[in-house]
C-alpha cells in the first residue's frame, strides 16, 4: 500500500483525517507503520472511486489516476525541498507546513547530516509525502529515479542551506540524492542560507554564493541577528514565513511563464554595460561609486538565457563573467563609451553602469603628494564625462530599444521622468539609492519602477537575478508585438 500515494490523491492529510474522524497523530502513527485499519479502507475506496480514481479494492493500489483538473491537487505547484544539515533544520518542518497551507505540494529531500537533527519520518508525516534521502536505493530508483524526481517539481528549495551543501553545489558534485537533485533539475532553485557569522562571511563562501547566484540560483536571506552558535552577524536563518513568500512569488513568476529551451531572442544583439567606471586622479588615486555590476550583470545573464548575442561592457566589479556573453572589460568612462560604439549595431542597449559623473582634469602620472601643512586643502578640476546613455539614444546606429537606469536619492519619480527625456531614452529604470533599510549598491535585491513614455510601473523589492528576468520578459513582449 503507497499510503503518500494515497493521501495526495485524496487532497491532503486534513481531507484523510477528516474522511476518518481521527487526528493528525492517528495519520501519523499509520504512516509509520505503512498501512491503515480496515475500517478506513472502505472509506478511502469510496472517496476516490468517486473522484474517478480506479483501485484494486484488497490493496487500494491506485491503477488509473482521472485527468487532472484545473483547481485539482495535481495543479498545485511541486516543491521539492532539500533539507541540509544544520542545527536551522527544525525550522524545515515549519517552512513545509507554511507552504502547504499556501497551496504547495511539497516532497522531502534530507541530507544524511540533516537526519542527525529532524528524522525523515516527521518531515514525511507532515507532508504527507515519501521523504526521500538515500541515492543507492532499488525500490526509489523503481519507483522514482533521481532524474524524475529532479524533474518532478516547480521548485527546488534548499533549506537550510549550509555552507557545504552551498559549497558543493556551486562546484557541481553529485555525490548524494540532494546535490544530485540541484544538478539534474531544469526548475528554478532556490536556497535559504545558514551558518556562522563568519563562515558567511568567508571568502569562499563569498565566491560560491556568486557563482550560485550568476547561474541563475535565488538566495533568500540570510538576516542578521542571534545564531545558534551564540554569535550575532549575518548568518541566520531567514524565518520560514519569509522563506515561503519569497518561494510562492518566484514560484507564480515561472508559472505565468513557463520554462522553456526556446531561445525567445535568438536574433537579437544586445548591448549591456554594467559596473561602476573608474577615473583617476593620479597613478594611485580614483574616483569611482559603489556599484557591484550585480544588476547589469544579472540582466546579461538573463538575456542570454533567451538565446540573445550578448555584448557586456563592465568596469572593474568581483562578479565572474555571464556564461555565453561576449565581456568587454574598461576602466573609465570614456573607454566604457567607445567600447559600446564599437559593439553597435545593436538591436537593444541597457544602461546599467554606473558611470561616474566626472572625470579629473589632467590626471598626475605620479603619485601626488601631501603638502607639510596639515591644514593646507587641494584642488582638483573636474570635467563632465561623456554621456553615454544619451549617446547610445541619438547614434545614427540607435538600437530599436534604449534602456537606461536611474540610481536617485530623492524624488524619484519625477527626477527619472525628466531623466527618460533629456537623455532620449525608451525606458527608465528608476531605483532609490539611499536611504532604504536594504541598499542597492552591493545588495543581492533591488526596488525599481519601469518608466516609458506611456506607462509607469512600480515593481515590488526583489531579488536582482528576478529583476533581471522580469526585465527580460518586458523586453520580449515588446518584440512580440
Amino acid at each position: 500500500m503507497n499510503l503518500s500515494a494515497l493521501i495526495t490523491a485524496l487532497g491532503g492529510r486534513q481531507t484523510l483525517q477528516q474522511l476518518l474522524g481521527v487526528g493528525s497523530s492517528a495519520v501519523s502513527n499509520y504512516m509509520t507503520r505503512g498501512h491503515l485499519p480496515e475500517r478506513a479502507k472502505a472509506r478511502i475506496y469510496d472517496a476516490l472511486t468517486a473522484k474517478g480514481y480506479q483501485l484494486c479494492p484488497d490493496t487500494l493500489d491506485i491503477l488509473v489516476s482521472p485527468e487532472p483538473e484545473t483547481g485539482s491537487t495535481a495543479d498545485c505547484p511541486h516543491i521539492l525541498l532539500i533539507v541540509a544539515g544544520g542545527i536551522a533544520a527544525y525550522k524545515a518542518l515549519e517552512t513545509a507546513r507554511q507552504m502547504m497551507q499556501a497551496g504547495a505540494r511539497v516532497t522531502g529531500v534530507m541530507t544524511e547530516s540533516a537526519k542527525q537533527f529532524i528524522s525523515p519520518l516527521s518531515l514525511g508525516a507532515l507532508t504527507g509525502e515519501k521523504c526521500y534521502d538515500t541515492l543507492f536505493s532499488l525500490t526509489d530508483e523503481a519507483e522514482m529515479g533521481h532524474i524524475n524526481l529532479a524533474r518532478s517539481a516547480d521548485l527546488v528549495l534548499v533549506v537550510p542551506a549550509t555552507a557545504n551543501i552551498m559549497a558543493r553545489a556551486a562546484n557541481g558534485f553529485a555525490d548524494d540524492l540532494a546535490t544530485t537533485v540541484i544538478l539534474a533539475t531544469a526548475s528554478p532553485v532556490a536556497m535559504a542560507p545558514a551558518m556562522n557569522p563568519v563562515m558567511w562571511a568567508n571568502p569562499a563562501t563569498q565566491a560560491n554564493l556568486a557563482l550560485l547566484q550568476q547561474r541563475g540560483v535565488h538566495i533568500i536571506g540570510p538576516a542578521s541577528g542571534d545564531t545558534a552558535c551564540g554569535e550575532e552577524g549575518k548568518g541566520r536563518m531567514s524565518e520560514p514565513a519569509d522563506i515561503v513568500a519569497k518561494a510562492m512569488a518566484l514560484l507564480r513568476h515561472n508559472r505565468r511563464r513557463p520554462l522553456t529551451n526556446k531561445h525567445t531572442l535568438a536574433n537579437k544583439h544586445i548591448l549591456v554595460t554594467s559596473g561602476p567606471t573608474v577615473e583617476p586622479i593620479d597613478s594611485v588615486r580614483f574616483i569611482a561609486n559603489h556599484s557591484s555590476g550585480k544588476q547589469g550583470h544579472a540582466i546579461a545573464a538573463a538575456l542570454a538565457a533567451r538565446g540573445a548575442s550578448v555584448t557586456l561592457v563592465s568596469g572593474p566589479v568581483a562578479e565572474p563573467p555571464p556564461p555565453n556573453v561576449t565581456v568587454i572589460q574598461v576602466q573609465t568612462a570614456a573607454e566604457m563609451l567607445s567600447a559600446c560604439m564599437a559593439s553597435l549595431p545593436s538591436d537593444i542597449a541597457i544602461c546599467a553602469a554606473a558611470v561616474a559623473d566626472w572625470h579629473v582634469d589632467n590626471p598626475s602620472q605620479k603619485k601626488l603628494k601631501k603638502p607639510d601643512d596639515a591644514s593646507a586643502g587641494m584642488t582638483l578640476t573636474l570635467r563632465q564625462n561623456p554621456d553615454i546613455l544619451a549617446e547610445l539614444a541619438a547614434s545614427k546606429n540607435r538600437p530599436e530599444l534604449v534602456i537606461g537606469f536611474a540610481a536617485e536619492t530623492d524624488n524619484l519619480q519625477a527626477n527619472a521622468v525628466a531623466k527618460r527625456q533629456r537623455k532620449g531614452c525608451d525606458w527608465i529604470i528608476a531605483n532609490q539609492v539611499a536611504g532604504a533599510d536594504d541598499p542597492v549598491f552591493g545588495s543581492a535585491s533591488n526596488t525599481a519602477m519601469l518608466i516609458t513614455e506611456t506607462d509607469i510601473e512600480t515593481w515590488p523589492q526583489m531579488l536582482k537575478t528576478d529583476l533581471a528576468e522580469r526585465l527580460v520578459d518586458k523586453i520580449e513582449a515588446e518584440f512580440a508585438e
